[in-house]
């Protein structure tokens, strides 16, 4: 004990004298050696320093671990040069340089430049890019030194100048921070891509927080692993006995959040995984999460269609999850279409009969076995089998053409060449995370319909695209708004309000008043209310607070001048025509094919109940998809149309699924090609051929694990063959037969 004391009171002397940095000498007996020590938090043979660790030194959010460079960014925007050439095989004449495509105008200011710089280096403008030698190249993307002859010519003027040739990419930056134009700055923004930090590594931490280590990894590395290989991380993490104790508490809570994310199905995301690139599904997931970890009780819980982009797989986790959730002492309610979501409800509310005007009434309501012992059900229905959706007795043969993507590696593709037969229906599937999107969203369309359409788009990274020249265009049908204000409406999408105007200006009274056509708009001035400019409503600001919408008083909401409401075709006016549902519409004008065909379309949709008159920011997702395949049904086919489909069941019913592949196999047979992303079994087992990726999601996924008939795919053994075999073979999930056998019981 005594000589402890003495030693302690030795080393605070000697580090008094110090300036907190001593050496102290060992003696183990068979020699002696040194081993220096700091009182501050330093290296004691460089001198680098730092101050005491805490909490939010591991932050990127916080100027104390912040990297200094990026501000915890990890990234730079800046000008890309394979953005800004995206097409090597084009020569500088053809348009090699996107910013500058116009450039071909031999008047263009741009176009003036290169050609200079050509003439002055000797190269010609008329060869491919990728041809040119590299320090060409690289004078074209980032300038030179040296003074280059400038013959400008504007309004017939010529002007001689000596300059430095600043470069495509610099001169971009540049114009970028300096411009003013909104407008400006974002056309440019579409050249910029994410740099990573040169001092961080796009790590967004400082260097010496990156230094500190936990099993061998810094905090940048475990939350870069996927969250099922972070939570095995910390369950194979060795520590002292001494270490153990400190964190006992702290990895108790990880391994608890990890495991709820696992346990909702999104164990393929990693912990960095940036917010905004996350889907509508998985955000509502990490929310639900977040919901069982808090260990709430007595709480009510809304969650509105949470399996959206969920393979069955792992809907059963999210469905564990949810109940899991309900065990705890809480209430859910959840609004959804998933058979398998409605089986294991205790209790259920079918809402219809039918849509829009039609519905708005409690058809049934109880277990999921009184719902489908309820005759008045057509969900029950479609639950129990007494309706389904038939799997087709033969397969389309196809038109013996095919789509070949070459080399896709898009996020986690792993550079796979994909074949996608022509004059089929065809889907695309795969467990959550398994690049269905990356492969058809990112190059398929974007890849494709930029070289159909001669319109530059940032594709996703792969080789080539073959087979183009057996289709003529791509469609992708998704369901974004048709519009984003009330002045859209299905009518004027589909192009039948053009059709019901130039009615309305043929009727005698209308050409007694010399009324044209653009009178019966409200977009156009004479025939709206003035006092609304044909909005309907009027805003009022409450300043501090949400401003107030109110209808007009002049009009009441009729969007039209009392002049223009006076016409009428069979007795009513515009106003009334555009408050009637597509049902009543079609009645209404029998008479008039050009009106019915496109009306008959919308019809046969399953938007019967809808307004043809309805603004758009009050239609769905799945309406306004809906609406764009009416529109597409309506016009004359060529029968050489590739049309993209992603998730088109989302917030569907079973009854809408049956109508929209109905449309689809008109589509099809008409002699065009059909990608779908889905993972309803329904629409599944109704293609003509599937594209199965996976076999898991994030970095475990991104292969091509089958391809086939749904039979053929139900005998592979994958995820999706499993749950489609099920469907094949009994066409009624055991799930439910299971479930109704316990509960009669």
């Amino acid at each position: 004990v005594d000589f402890k004391r003495r030693l302690v009171d030795s080393l605070e002397t000697a580090a008094e004298f110090s300036e907190g940095l001593i050496t102290v000498l060992f003696d183990d007996g068979d020699k002696e050696y040194e081993k220096k020590y700091s009182e501050h938090f330093a290296c004691v043979d460089c001198g680098i320093n730092f101050e005491e660790l805490t909490p939010r030194m591991f932050s990127f959010n916080a100027p104390q671990g912040a990297c200094p460079e990026c501000n915890g960014i990890g990234s730079k925007m800046e000008i890309d040069p394979d953005l800004v050439v995206p097409d090597k095989s084009l020569s500088l004449n053809e348009g090699a340089i996107v910013p500058w495509a116009s450039s071909a105008k031999r008047e263009n200011y741009y176009f003036q430049m290169l050609d200079a710089v050509s003439k002055h280096f000797n190269f010609s403008m008329d060869t491919p890019f990728e041809e040119l030698d590299k320090k060409y190249q690289d004078t074209i993307l980032f300038g030179c030194d040296e003074k280059i002859p400038f013959n400008f010519k504007r309004r017939n003027k010529s002007y001689m100048v000596n300059r430095r040739f600043e470069g495509v990419v610099p001169r971009m930056q540049r114009l970028y921070f300096e411009t003013k134009s909104s407008y400006s700055r974002k056309y440019l923004s579409k050249f910029m891509s994410d740099r990573k930090c040169y001092v961080c590594d796009g790590k967004r931490l400082r260097p010496e927080v990156l230094a500190v280590t936990v099993g061998g990894k810094s905090i940048i590395d475990v939350c870069d692993l996927a969250i099922k290989d972070s939570y095995q991380f910390f369950q194979d993490l060795e520590l002292t006995e001494r270490e153990n104790f400190i964190a006992k508490e702290v990895l108790k809570e990880i391994k608890e959040r990890l495991s709820f994310l696992v346990e909702v199905g999104l164990d393929y995301l990693s912990m960095s995984r940036s917010s905004g690139t996350l889907s509508g599904g998985e955000a509502q997931r990490i929310r639900l999460a977040t919901q069982i970890g808090s260990g709430l009780v007595g709480v009510l819980y809304i969650l509105d269609e949470p399996s959206i982009g969920l393979h069955q797989r792992d809907n059963i986790k999210l469905i564990e999850a949810l109940k899991r959730l309900k065990d705890l002492g809480n209430t859910l309610v959840v609004v959804e279409h998933d058979e398998e979501t409605i089986l294991s409800a205790d209790h259920v509310v079918d809402i219809g009969p039918g849509a829009g005007e039609h519905g708005g009434k409690v058809v049934a309501q109880g277990t999921p076995v009184e719902i489908m012992n309820n005759p008045d059900s057509i969900t029950g229905q479609y639950i129990s089998r007494a309706k389904k959706i038939d799997i087709p007795k033969d397969r389309r043969e196809g038109n013996g053409q095919f789509i070949e993507i070459k080399g896709a590696a898009q996020n986690n593709l792993k550079d796979i060449d994909v074949e996608i037969p022509l004059g089929k229906f065809t889907c695309v599937t795969g467990v959550s995370g398994s690049g269905k999107s990356s492969l058809i969203n990112e190059i398929l369309y974007k890849g494709a319909h930029g070289k159909l359409s001669k319109k530059f788009m940032f594709a996703g990274k792969y080789d080539k695209i073959e087979g183009l020249e057996n289709i003529d265009k791509v469609i992708a049908i998704d369901q974004k708004p048709i519009g984003r204000t009330p002045r859209s409406n299905p009518a004027t999408y589909t192009g039948v309000f053009t059709d019901i105007r130039d009615l309305f200006a043929n009727t005698p009274e209308s050409k007694a008043r010399g009324y044209k056509p653009g009178r019966f708009s409200f977009n156009v001035k004479g025939g709206r209310c003035e006092a609304c400019s044909g909005d309907g409503i009027v805003q009022i600001e409450m300043h501090f607070l949400a401003d107030v919408y109110v209808p007009c008083e002049v009009c009441g909401g009729k969007r039209y001048n009392e002049e223009t409401l006076d016409i009428r075709y069979k007795g009513k006016n515009i106003y009334e025509v555009l408050e009637m549902t597509v049902e009543e519409a079609l009645e209404f004008f029998e008479n008039i094919p050009k009106i019915t065909k496109k009306l008959q379309t919308l019809y046969d949709v399953g938007l019967g109940y809808m307004k043809i008159g309805q603004p758009a920011t009050t239609l769905s997702g799945g309406e306004a998809q809906r609406i764009k395949l009416a529109k597409e049904l309506s016009r004359s086919s060529t029968g050489k149309t590739l049309y993209i489909l992603d998730e088109p069941t989302t917030g569907l019913h079973f009854a809408d699924i049956k109508r929209l592949l109905e449309v689809l196999a008109r589509l099809t047979d008409a002699g065009n090609s059909v990608v779908v992303i889905e993972h309803n079994l329904d629409v599944i087992k109704t293609a003509d051929h599937i594209i199965d990726l996976g076999p898991e999601g994030g970095d475990g996924g991104g292969e091509v694990i089958a391809t086939g008939t749904p039979e053929e795919i139900a005998e592979a053994g994958t995820y999706t063959g499993k749950f489609l075999e099920r469907m094949l073979d009994e066409n009624i999930t055991p799930y439910a037969k299971e479930l109704v056998e316990d509960i009669g019981k």
